[in-house]
């Protein structure tokens, strides 16, 4: 499982639920729903053991995933599992839109406006409900964001790494 570098993260264990060994998952998908299409999950747990756990039963509750996994059957065997970020292979994503990227793909992209003047790299990406943000940072180490709309981001070319934009009135003042 060496190659789980490239794996996407989809939760965090953060306590059990229950004496039964259900665990309490945060997810970090934008689609909870994804934890019952699936049959196994790999487990990272904090000091870097990975381990295969078998699914054998997903449920949502509140903002959290409630999972049960084959073999995990107290809350001894579920505090085992604490901090443990959950993963799946790439060929086990959902499917994205046309206009859908994977955040992690997004991260390192080069920005130019739409007169090819370079502006930065994407550094991070924050949900905000109504639409993502970009930060975007310069070659001077200043940071700046764009919203993650159609009016703003033109174009989206993960082969050559590069993003154009259209600058909003204001967008270049909010560098920091």
């Amino acid at each position: 499982m060496s190659e789980m570098n490239n794996w996407f993260q989809i939760g965090i264990i953060t306590k059990p639920q229950g004496v039964q060994g259900e665990l309490r998952v945060l997810p970090t998908t934008d689609d909870p729903s994804r934890f019952s299409l699936l049959s196994e999950v790999f487990v990272k747990l904090p000091g870097g053991l990975q381990v295969t756990y078998k699914i054998k039963s997903a449920r949502m509750h509140k903002n959290f995933v409630l999972l049960r996994f084959d073999g995990v059957t107290d809350r001894n065997a579920a505090e085992k599992l604490l901090r443990g970020t959950l993963h799946i292979p790439p060929e086990q994503a959902l499917p994205l839109a046309s206009d859908e990227y994977f955040v992690r793909d997004l991260i390192g992209l080069k920005v130019q406006t739409e007169y090819g003047v370079y502006l930065g790299t994407i550094k991070d990406v924050f949900p905000t409900g109504a639409n993502d943000v970009y930060t975007i940072e310069d070659a001077e180490g200043k940071t700046f964001l764009i919203p993650a709309i159609k009016d703003v981001v033109l174009n989206v070319s993960l082969a050559d790494g590069m993003m154009t934009i259209r600058l909003m009135y204001g967008l270049l003042e909010l560098k920091s």
